[in-house]
């Protein structure tokens, strides 16, 4: 059947006379089928929908956006990202396939790429798999550009974005600061986003594998037979070469890997601990029902401060209701106390000592209020006594604390009798009417009036 004519380029648009209203219109955000109902409804528009949608899409075209060149000085910069691997056969048994997460590093000076898949994603993994990355390439970067994953970045901001802290953590024991993207910027890793396509739509496309570890090795295999040897399209020179002189502008890396925690958020109770896996710890100094963060690492524990800073370190219990703590934690402590009245007997003499030893270590909890009152023996007996009656205990073996303070009672009276009685009269004492007269004289005649 003969075609219907082509309209001629240099027809005029039935919607050329309301160009002016199509544009305020489409400058508000409003579609083209709004805009055309009101044209029908205020303007008497009577031609079709598809002539203001052809003009608005006319209208809406713009210049391609231009994007500037990015490049890093060796060593500097890394970007790393997420996309989808091959086809894996799934491990838990029921035959399906399924594809896994593919985590690609690309240094940005060199474009040299780590690549490997994993199952499943989290803040471990997520770091574990940039440690992985940094000691294949022999060093780790000054700074890692990342998209704002929840993995990496907690809350995106553009000023200050907040890392998860196992994530901030393992960078600052590597030494790399974290330069999250802007939202809805990927443009910024353009770099790691090309190596992800590269590896999906090259190495990756049509495949199907049994195992994950299979996708890794062939990936691994690929990266070192075709993507490091391949020359590069913009810099126009073989990637290896390129990694080769990079790579001793990469930071050393710690001789240690970097200990893994979970960080979780507790709230100190009335005693002073919190409670962790169903055991306790102390977290002095915080104070009572304040919020503190608490890592937990393999083998211990670590109370932090809301400002980060270490209040306690424990080794981590596996038994369940166990409470960990150091003796002066508590409030009242028995060996704290016990000492405290042990060296207040020893500043008496040596024999009180040596009796408050004994009494310790022979009769244990019950000596300890025998322990209190001989420690405040002093405020109502001489040393000098307590000491002897000491001496005296230590040598019948009889050191009760009612036949001690009989002994001293005893002591205290032969001492009162001892003691000299003051007299009332004598060749050495004045008579009162001596001091009668002298003070009448004195006041009578004083200076003044005998001048």
């Amino acid at each position: 059947p003969p075609r219907p004519p082509a309209v001629p380029n240099q027809a005029v648009s039935a919607c050329e006379p309301v160009r002016g209203y199509i544009e305020q219109e489409l400058g508000k955000g409003r579609n083209a089928k709004a805009i055309y109902q009101d044209l029908v409804d205020e303007h008497g528009f009577t031609h079709g929908y598809n002539s203001v949608k052809r003009f608005a899409r006319t209208l809406r075209s713009r210049e391609p956006e231009r994007f500037d060149v990015l490049d890093a000085l060796p060593g500097e910069e890394c970007q790393v990202d997420y996309g989808l691997g091959a086809l894996t056969r799934k491990p838990n048994g029921d035959g399906k396939y399924s594809r896994p997460y593919l985590f690609v590093m690309t240094l940005k000076n060199s474009d040299k790429s780590f690549r490997k898949c994993v199952w499943k994603t989290s803040q471990e993994t997520w770091s574990r798999l940039h440690e992985e990355a940094w000691r294949s390439f022999g060093g780790s970067t000054k700074y890692v550009v990342l998209d704002n994953l929840k993995e990496g970045v907690i809350a995106p901001d553009l000023y200050q974005p907040k890392l998860n802290p196992v994530y901030a953590a393992m960078l600052e024991h590597y030494g790399v600061v974290a330069d999250p993207c802007r939202v809805r910027d990927p443009n910024r890793k353009g770099t790691v986003e090309n190596a992800v396509k590269h590896t999906q739509n090259t190495a990756l496309k049509g495949k199907r594998f049994e195992t994950i570890e299979e996708q890794n090795a062939y990936l691994a295999n690929w990266e070192e037979r075709w993507a490091a040897t391949r020359i590069h399209g913009r810099k126009k020179r073989q990637v290896m070469e390129m990694y080769l002189e990079e790579r001793p502008h990469l930071q050393r890396l710690p001789v240690e890997t970097f200990r893994y925690f979970r960080e979780v958020v507790r709230t100190v109770d009335s005693a002073g601990m919190v409670q962790v896996d169903s055991a306790y710890y102390a977290a002095m100094p915080a104070r009572l029902y304040s919020e503190v963060k608490v890592r937990v690492f393999d083998r211990s524990i670590e109370v932090l401060a809301a400002d980060g800073s270490l209040l306690r370190r424990h080794e981590k219990s596996e038994r369940k209701g166990s409470m960990t703590f150091e003796p002066g934690d508590r409030i009242f402590n028995p060996s704290r106390e016990s000492a405290r009245l042990l060296a207040r007997m020893a500043q008496v003499g040596p024999h009180t000592a040596e009796l408050g030893q004994i009494l310790f270590r022979t009769q244990g909890r019950h000596g300890h209020r025998l322990l209190y009152g001989l420690a405040n023996l002093p405020k109502s007996y001489h040393r000098e006594d307590i000491e002897a009656v000491a001496k005296e205990a230590l040598a019948s073996g009889h050191r009760s604390y009612p036949g001690i303070k009989r002994a001293l009672d005893l002591r205290t009276v032969a001492r009162e009798a001892a003691a000299p009685q003051l007299k009332q009269s004598g060749d050495e004492i004045r008579q009162l009417s001596e001091y009668s007269a002298f003070f009448d004289h004195n006041t009578h005649h004083s200076p003044e009036t005998d001048a």
